[in-house]
């Protein structure tokens, strides 16, 4: 199928696309593309106007502030990927992008349309929460900064107005070091996740956890983050007995199911996944420690 006609704009400045997205009706702003141009060529959206931001250069690139460290929406997946500055600060990012999609897409995917896109199951939506993200948005009346919880509503859905463009994101950055891993389960390789868990620890000088992160994708329509479990790890032995008590509450989650996998399938990967992601995370933590 071929999309439904539509009128294209090519803005050049962050100005110029908040202006037309004030004054054109059923307009939708362009990223990679790699979810809007199925969804068009399907029909599944129908804009009348097609506001093209890769021309916009302010919106890429990045550069770290103190604790954070801020991506502009437009930044590409690869760029992501091969930053040596992400594998520095963000080292799960690197991690998990090469679970997203394939390098084909990943040249054109960007940081903002994923989380604008907001599938349940998406990596960098994962991280998002986990990394404590702020999304920064513009509109002709100005910006305005929201937490990813007031951000995320529901599957593919934020709160962005129709007028609203998000320009990037700051994510929280850990102490170094920290341990981290991302995994997943999905039907094939570059699939969206039937689940993915996200987690971030660090040690005391005891050995034990001084700060836990976990969030878990793919069962709900966004992100969970296991605040309850993140609390409980703190000050304990990192260890079978701690792991084990935390994904099985993983396996109580609510979770939703599709033709392709059941609630009961979806909690027992989160609890497998979790697992196997806090061993490895804590592991990466005590090799930092011990260099």
């Amino acid at each position: 199928m071929k999309p439904a006609p539509f009128t294209y704009h090519d803005p050049a400045t962050i100005e110029d696309a908040v202006s037309l997205l004030a004054r054109l009706d059923n307009a939708r702003a362009l990223a990679g593309g790699q979810s809007l141009m199925p969804m068009m060529n399907f029909r599944l959206a129908m804009p009348e106007h097609l506001i093209d931001l890769n021309g916009v250069a302010s919106l890429a690139g990045m550069h770290r502030n103190g604790g954070s460290v801020t991506i502009g929406a437009m930044t590409r997946q690869r760029d992501l990927e091969f930053s040596p500055h992400i594998a520095a600060d963000l080292p799960i990012m690197a991690e998990a992008l090469r679970h997203l999609g394939h390098r084909q897409t990943r040249n054109r995917g960007t940081i903002g349309g994923s989380l604008c896109h907001l599938d349940p199951s998406a990596e960098l939506v994962n991280l998002a929460a986990l990394h404590d993200g702020v999304l920064h948005i513009a509109s002709a009346q100005g910006t305005r900064e929201a937490t990813f919880d007031a951000f995320a509503v529901g599957a593919m859905t934020t709160t962005l107005a129709a007028d609203e463009l998000l320009t990037a994101i700051r994510l929280a950055l850990w102490p170094q070091p920290h341990g981290y891993c991302f995994t997943e389960t999905a039907r094939r390789r570059g699939d969206f996740a039937i689940a993915a868990v996200g987690v971030l620890l660090t040690l005391d000088r005891a050995g034990a956890i001084d700060r836990a992160a976990i969030t878990v994708s793919g069962l709900l329509p966004i992100p969970v983050r296991l605040t309850a479990a993140e609390t409980m790890l703190r000050g304990q032995t990192p260890g079978h007995e701690a792991f084990r008590a935390v994904a099985a509450g993983a396996a109580t989650l609510d979770a939703m199911e599709d033709p392709y996998a059941s609630a009961a399938y979806r909690r027992h990967l989160a609890r497998i996944l979790l697992y196997r992601a806090m061993q490895t995370a804590a592991q990466r933590a005590r090799q930092g420690v011990a260099s």
